[in-house]
């Protein structure tokens, strides 16, 4: 499981995909956001600009990452 440290108090959701290399572009953070294929705790997330907080976990194709405060 992949871990990102937050910076500030959270990061969007398309930002951490790409800033741990779950997927390459924004545009393509945004493709597969809006897509369905990107897991926030659990549940099926669509909104690229949704907000991620420590301990939100967020999966995509068999990968995990873990938001740490």
């Amino acid at each position: 499981m992949e871990k990102l440290v937050l910076r500030e108090e959270y990061i969007k959701l398309g930002q951490a995909i790409k800033a741990v290399g779950f997927v390459s572009t924004g545009v393509e953070a945004k493709i597969v956001i809006q897509n369905g294929e990107v897991l926030l705790n659990g549940n099926v997330e669509t909104q690229r600009g949704k907000k991620l907080y420590g301990g939100d976990i967020v999966s995509y194709k068999g990968q995990e990452l873990e938001i740490v405060k």
